[in-house]
């Protein structure tokens, strides 16, 4: 990709058959992805309609592919979608109706119709009304794979904005070999500012004066995950590591790969497949022997002895 957009490289993971059934996660197609490596996806079946629309998604990238392509100018017509936020697809999933779409990155890849990545994942976190987890291998809110990197601050700001405005977020990075020691200060200056969220306050006719309501004031908590690694397995390169990368709220779920957002069809109820990616699967990870606080490692990322670490309970 460094021809056409300077830098950057192709990093979708999904995978088509049949022009019905479709992946999309974190997983690359690799012996440790697949067994030494802690991987998330959604596998849809006998979808022609959802296949129909990630297929349009390769064929950008199958034509990107050429030698010497250049990023046109408009794409054809026959890659743009009608599905994306303002149109999501009703889709049948596990015997749920659901409102899917599918989005993608760079905008210059994005035919018309097609949501941006980015925006997708600003709008999940500015339509949660309780909560936002998210699991991730690295957090900064800075490039990190180019020589001058510089800070990108709008994901960051955006959660914790939402902190501000009463919403519950956790966040669970990944701890490896290979993480960077600069994560640890920025996810220590995000939970940091627990100390000053607000709560609502309201007037209590009894005292004369406002008090705050139970339960009202946001939070950001952050834990840091780490695969075990058992006998030779430590000496396998890039391996061992949570790997994934989503996010769910109250309502959505968001999983990366190509970028597939998952709500309910009807916005009055909870979507089960929504509830089951939180509770079984973030929340069983975030409770796990494997997830420590941000608070029981130092600047560098070293774990700190027990006396000094935070009790989770």
């Amino acid at each position: 990709m460094n021809h056409m957009l300077f830098s950057g490289i192709l990093h979708t993971k999904a995978w088509l058959v049949d022009d019905k059934h479709l992946y999309i996660g974190s997983a690359n197609i690799d012996w440790r992805a697949l067994t030494q490596v802690k991987e998330l996806g959604i596998a849809v079946f006998n979808c022609p309609c959802l296949a129909n629309d990630a297929s349009k998604l390769f064929d950008v990238y199958w034509q990107m592919g050429a030698p010497n392509t250049q990023v046109p100018s408009s794409w054809p017509a026959d890659l743009s979608t009608i599905y994306n936020a303002n149109n999501p697809m009703d889709v049948l999933l596990n015997t749920e109706q659901s409102a899917v779409y599918l989005t993608s990155a760079p905008p210059e890849f994005c035919p018309a119709g097609r949501e941006h990545e980015i925006d997708a994942i600003l709008r999940v976190i500015r339509t949660a009304r309780q909560f936002i987890h998210i699991s991730v291998m690295d957090y900064i809110p800075a490039l990190l794979y180019s020589e001058n990197n510089h800070y990108w601050p709008v994901i960051d700001d955006e959660l914790r904005a939402a902190a501000y405005n009463h919403i519950h977020v956790k966040l669970m990075m990944s701890r490896w070999k290979n993480t960077r020691k600069q994560l640890y200060s920025f996810l220590r200056s995000l939970a940091d500012i627990n100390a000053g969220l607000p709560c609502i306050s309201v007037f209590n006719p009894n005292t004369g004066r406002k008090q705050c309501l139970a339960n009202s004031t946001g939070s950001v908590e952050v834990r840091i995950f780490e695969v075990p690694a058992f006998g030779n397995q430590s000496q396998i390169p890039y391996s061992r590591v949570n790997h994934n990368k989503y996010m769910v709220t109250d309502n959505s779920a968001y999983i990366a790969g190509v970028g597939v957002v998952i709500q309910s069809d009807n916005s009055m109820q909870v979507s089960q497949i929504v509830n089951d990616v939180n509770e079984k699967i973030f929340m069983r990870d975030w409770n796990s022997q494997y997830a420590s606080s941000i608070y029981d490692f130092d600047l560098d990322g070293n774990r700190l002895p027990p006396t000094a670490q935070t009790v989770i309970s």
